[in-house]
């Protein structure tokens, strides 16, 4: 199995500020202040964090998750 990356770039979806932030492996973060416009970053639907929506990289959790290809079952 690969290491986690647990830098991940966040980008504002309002202002486009990109803030290099490391994510926490023991809990999901819903909630990103943006440092430049102070915007409330909050998950998209189906997505289970801020770094899932908006970041680089997707969050731990998601990532230890085995990746399934399309057409696989």
């Amino acid at each position: 199995m690969d290491a986690l990356t647990l830098d991940c770039d966040l980008r504002c979806p309002y202002c486009g500020f990109i803030a290099r932030v490391r994510m926490r492996t023991d809990a999901c973060e819903y909630f990103h202040e943006c440092s430049r416009c102070h915007a409330l970053l909050r998950p998209k639907p189906g997505d289970c964090c801020v770094f899932c929506s908006y970041g680089s990289v997707r969050c731990p959790s998601r990532q230890l998750q085995p990746v399934h290809h399309q057409g696989e079952v």
